[in-house]
């Protein structure tokens, strides 16, 4: 096994990414991933490929197929105390981030880099269980510019801006189970 550390592993972190430690207490965790074991989670699936970590989403999902988004199930009641922190975080009021993201990523689990789809605008992440190496880069010229962050349970990131728009992220596989809520703003109309 390899020790993930240090919390930072850049100095310079994108423009718009911000990390806070602590978001929720470690009793709040226990209640949230009790409810996570009562939601209906099913192998994501993205263009016939099924990947090894589960989820649900709530208020609104984004459809891969029709390349849109559609309406899902409402939030349930217990996620509703944590879009209020996530959103106190962010600067926002909770009704601004209508989409809802539960993953459990079962050891070996990972995410490939990617940008959220641009009909997203700002992303909180919240992080549960076990820590998790969070990783952003951007093309610069003919190189990669590389930052990474080690997202500690009950941590909480937001990405903003550059963070957002311009940087990949990913997550590498983990070594023990992990869950994360993501919670998305709609991007604003331009104009």
């Amino acid at each position: 096994m390899s020790a993930i550390q240090p919390s930072f592993l850049a100095d310079d972190l994108p423009d718009g990414f911000a990390y806070r430690p602590g978001l929720i207490s470690a009793a709040e965790e226990g209640d949230l991933v009790a409810g996570f074991a009562r939601l209906d989670l099913k192998p994501f699936e993205f263009q016939g490929y099924l990947g090894n970590r589960r989820v649900v989403t709530f208020g609104l999902r984004y459809d891969f197929q029709a390349g849109a988004l559609q309406q899902a199930a409402p939030i349930p009641d217990f996620l509703l105390p944590l879009r209020e922190r996530a959103a106190g975080f962010a600067g926002l009021p909770p009704a601004a981030l209508p989409h809802v993201l539960v993953t459990e990523y079962a050891p070996g689990a990972a995410i490939g880099w990617h940008r959220d789809r641009p009909v997203f605008g700002d992303v909180i992440g919240i992080s549960f269980v076990s820590p998790c190496r969070f990783r952003l880069r951007r093309r610069a010229g003919a190189r990669w510019q590389r930052a990474a962050v080690l997202l500690e349970p009950r941590s909480a990131y937001l990405l903003r801006g550059e963070a957002r728009t311009v940087w990949e992220h990913s997550i590498p596989a983990g070594e023990a189970l992990r869950y994360s809520v993501t919670f998305r703003s709609l991007k604003r109309p331009e104009g």
